[in-house]
């Protein structure tokens, strides 16, 4: 496994200029087939000037569904106006799926 070069991951939304797609074309997909986003902004990077905006924060996956769900869950809970009915609602959901086993 390889040493990551720093904690920092790149999350959020972009705004480029047109190039981006040009850049893109040139890097073609990657492994899956997935577009690759990094390798065409290290190309545009050589053009023109690339701004970002450094948050502090939790940082959420939202690229699977239960991910989402997770992401989604974290987020009503910290609205006490939804926890009210959610949390009660959680509880009984974990319940009907496990017991309580009485210790040795």
């Amino acid at each position: 496994v390889e040493t990551a070069p720093s904690n920092l991951a790149i999350v959020g939304r972009y705004i480029f200029t047109p190039k981006i797609f040009d850049k893109l074309r040139e890097t073609g997909p990657g492994k899956g087939g997935e577009i690759q986003l990094t390798d065409a902004m290290r190309l545009l990077l050589e053009e023109e000037v690339i701004y970002a905006y450094r948050i502090e924060g939790r940082v959420f996956d939202t690229g699977n569904p239960v991910d989402y769900l997770k992401t989604v869950c974290e987020f009503a809970m910290q609205r006490e106006d939804i926890r009210e009915e959610l949390l009660p609602y959680l509880r009984g959901v974990i319940s009907r799926y496990t017991q309580l086993i009485d210790k040795p």
